[in-house]
């Protein structure tokens, strides 16, 4: 089942080529992880161009896209660029000359922080689409709304490639609406 912004919905076309271009890692990065690696669907030509025109209809109407580090970097552009707008890199800390806006999470190993540019970007009142390649147990989209909503953005939704039901990720990043193009 994918899920869209009105529910649980038929498996689609989208869904179908994501799940077939996705390749399953067992034991990474740990043991007893099943990594989905999106490198192939991303490698494909048609694989690209679903994802990107099925994320840009749920984009359509934002003032920006922001993609996640680093994965969400090559969707987001592909969407800002179909739809003509500009996209925002939310990069993992340190990445940054300062200043920057930083927002520090829990991760289930430790900790982590994202940042943006805290100069140079005029974020209040703009409407904001994050998007990412993978929703697991949504630490990082969560902290990346807050990032944002504390810069004056307002974020409309969040979309993502592939999301992994089991992790109940959406939990952790309401109220904000999370549209996947696949659910696994």
């Amino acid at each position: 089942m994918e899920h869209g912004p009105l529910g649980p919905q038929a498996v689609s076309p989208t869904a179908e080529t994501i799940a077939a271009l996705t390749r399953q890692v067992p034991d990474f990065p740990t043991p007893g992880v099943a990594f989905k690696d999106l490198t192939p669907l991303f490698a494909d030509a048609h694989g690209l161009t679903t994802i990107t025109d099925a994320l840009a209809d749920v984009a359509f109407g934002a003032d920006l896209v922001a993609g996640l580090d680093a994965r969400g970097f090559l969707v987001a552009a592909a969407v800002a660029a179909r739809l003509g707008t500009g996209v925002l890199a939310i990069r993992k800390g340190g990445k940054l000359p300062p200043p920057v806006l930083q927002e520090t999470y829990q991760l289930e190993y430790g900790q982590a922080t994202l940042e943006i540019p805290a100069d140079g970007l005029a974020l209040a009142g703009r409407r904001v689409v994050l998007i990412d390649d993978v929703l697991a147990t949504g630490g990082t989209l969560a902290a990346a709304h807050r990032l944002l909503d504390r810069a004056g953005a307002r974020v409309q939704t969040a979309a993502v490639v592939l999301e992994l039901v089991a992790l109940d990720g959406r939990r952790a990043v309401a109220p904000v609406p999370v549209y996947s193009l696949c659910q696994m």
